[in-house]
């Protein structure tokens, strides 16, 4: 195994893992950032008030996209078990 080839491996693993955990950050961003403008505009300092939107939204977004982010995953890693024999030498 070359280290060209553990760099390639390990660039696409963090590309998946970008790819895969995008959707699910940026929804939890968006509803965590509404709620602090809400809590700053009502002045009400509530720690605990963020929590069950933001539980809403992850559940929502995996139930959309979790098929999608299980058929990346399973390529990715039918793609590794596809190129082992060519990445050991």
């Amino acid at each position: 195994m070359t280290e060209a080839s553990v760099l390639s491996v390990a660039q696409n693993a963090v590309l998946v893992t970008l790819i895969l955990a995008g959707p699910v950050l940026i929804a939890s961003l968006v509803v965590g950032s509404l709620i602090s403008l809400f809590q700053s505009a009502t002045q009400i300092n509530e720690v605990t008030l963020t929590f069950i939107p933001k539980l809403i939204v992850i559940g929502l977004v995996l139930a959309l996209l979790g098929s999608w982010m299980l058929q990346q995953l399973v390529s990715f890693t039918a793609n590794i078990f596809n190129n082992l024999p060519n990445l050991v030498h």
